[in-house]
């Protein structure tokens, strides 16, 4: 019991000291500087319906699709084409 007290007692230190360190610096204020600017940021996009969502969503699958397709395609023949050169 007493050495879980002292692993609580030797964490909160460690976490105040990085906390005390942060603050001195002043990295505490430019990180919550930077949310702000960023949640501020947020509130300014425009952000898709839901149908454009699915529409753009769509696209990307069959993107996807297509690629992986003419990949597997041009594999396969590059493996004829060396099965045909080697024998």
């Amino acid at each position: 019991m007493k050495n879980e007290y002292t692993k609580i007692f030797v964490w909160a230190a460690v976490v105040g000291g990085l906390f005390f360190f942060l603050w001195k610096k002043g990295y505490l204020l430019r990180i919550r500087d930077y949310v702000l600017e960023t949640r501020e940021e947020l509130r300014k996009c425009s952000w898709p319906t839901i149908e454009e969502l699915k529409g753009s969503t769509l696209v990307v699958m069959l993107t996807i699709a297509l690629i992986g397709g003419f990949t597997v395609s041009v594999d396969w023949v590059l493996n004829l084409v060396m099965k045909w050169v080697n024998s």
